[in-house]
């Protein structure tokens, strides 16, 4: 390395660690924040994006030019555009967070000891929160919103397709910080776009960041979860499946498929796999199909699907387990319930399944004996989302079985302490 490259490696260690040292600074002062004013500061960010929503708009276009010249695929496009009523929803998400209850301080559990001891189990915030993130400039509000309800401080690294969305984005959360009186390094965005910022908020600040938090494709979660030497909340892909069960009414099976799959492909909760019981190919299988075809989806099957409409390729054994994010579904004949369940157990990212029948008795043993994080009956997987959920928004989806699991939202983003009263006991020996 070159004395220039060593000067610059420096200086961008020294750049990171000082937002490190001014997120821990937030985080100590947000300890002392009541939630009327947290609550104040979110609905003046939301008005802020209101205001600004040309200016968002306007910083978004550069985005998306630049996103086309650099030939961005057609689902991560779909990501980083924003207009008007997306601008909107991001707002409107906003104020949902606001008027969320507040998760710090509230009281998990409490109980008394024989002794006369008063034990409460409380929440409190993570403290420092790392999230990086690709392509949707949407997360740069629900993400920082959802940390300042809980009570943490955040740095924000977002991917460099979304730069400029990014950065108008941020200045309304810092718009609302500043108007409610809180420190505005409480929601921090990574000024630059050197990839060597996100090694380093990874291997060389657990000393200021207690969780890392990714958000995007394969390849960056991937690397998020090998190299991070602070804990890591997130899923690596979204490998969602819908069962189309022997009882599944057709106008509902149909209905369901083609939202699951088509409302936005791109989605982590998009349907990748559809299964169908063998025992309803005869009736149910062409429709389906055909819906899908029509929608503009290319369907990829077995033989027997192949066979249902020629319209269909034939599916390969990469097509199970593979997480396409575009207008692309692998389709399987099942013999059953457990056939079902067994592709999903070997093919699955334990993200969200969904089961469509009529039969309560199939529905609850696909309920309790698929081990993913979101399981649905009779509804689209594209509902794997914390908004939906009454969350007001996510930063994501945890597919892990420590600490949070699901959407992850204000809440999901708290631990808890231990606070014991007494009056005046000693512990015998």
């Amino acid at each position: 390395m070159s004395s220039v490259d060593t000067k610059l490696s420096q200086d961008l260690h020294q750049q990171m660690k000082r937002l490190g040292f001014a997120a821990r600074d937030a985080a100590e002062q947000l300890t002392r924040v009541n939630s009327k004013t947290k609550t104040k500061a979110l609905m003046f960010a939301a008005g802020a994006m209101r205001d600004s929503v040309d200016l968002i708009l306007k910083a978004n276009a550069v985005d998306m030019e630049r996103a086309k010249e650099r030939k961005l695929s057609s689902a991560l496009l779909d990501r980083l555009a924003l207009n008007d009523s997306r601008v909107a929803a991001m707002a409107e998400g906003v104020e949902n967070i606001a008027n969320l209850s507040d998760p710090v301080g509230s009281v998990i559990a409490e109980w008394n000891r024989p002794n006369g001891l008063k034990i409460q189990r409380v929440r409190v915030p993570l403290g420092v929160i790392g999230i990086i993130y690709e392509s949707r400039p949407n997360v740069t509000g629900d993400a920082g919103s959802l940390c300042l309800k809980s009570g943490n401080a955040v740095i924000l690294r977002g991917g460099s397709e979304a730069i400029l969305s990014n950065a108008a984005i941020h200045s309304c959360l810092v718009h609302g910080l500043l108007e409610a009186g809180l420190p505005e390094t409480a929601i921090q965005l990574v000024p630059t776009q050197d990839r060597e910022a996100v090694g380093i908020l990874l291997r060389d600040m657990a000393e200021f960041i207690d969780v890392i938090v990714p958000r995007g494709g394969k390849s960056l979660i991937s690397r998020v979860q090998k190299d991070a030497r602070v804990p890591v909340m997130g899923h690596l892909e979204g490998i969602c499946h819908t069962y189309v069960h022997a009882s599944a009414d057709l106008e509902v099976a149909r209905s369901v498929v083609v939202n699951a799959k088509m409302r936005r492909p791109g989605i982590c909760g998009a349907t990748e796999t559809l299964l169908v019981d063998r025992s309803i190919s005869t009736t149910h299988l062409a429709p389906i199909i055909n819906d899908l075809l029509e929608a503009g989806c290319e369907v990829r099957g077995d033989d027997l699907v192949k066979e249902t409409d020629s319209r269909v390729k034939q599916a390969e054994e990469s097509d199970w387990g593979m997480e396409y994010l575009d207008e692309i579904i692998a389709v399987r004949v099942v013999e059953g319930l457990d056939e079902a369940m067994d592709h999903i157990r070997k093919y699955g990212s334990g993200h969200t399944e969904s089961i469509l029948a009529q039969d309560d008795h199939a529905a609850n043993r696909f309920l309790s004996e698929v081990d993913s994080a979101i399981l649905l009956h009779n509804a689209s997987t594209q509902y794997a989302d914390g908004g939906e959920f009454g969350m007001g928004a996510e930063i994501g989806i945890a597919t892990g079985r420590i600490h949070a699991r699901g959407p992850v939202g204000a809440e999901q983003l708290t631990s808890y302490k231990y606070i014991v009263r007494g009056d005046g006991q000693v512990r015998p020996k």
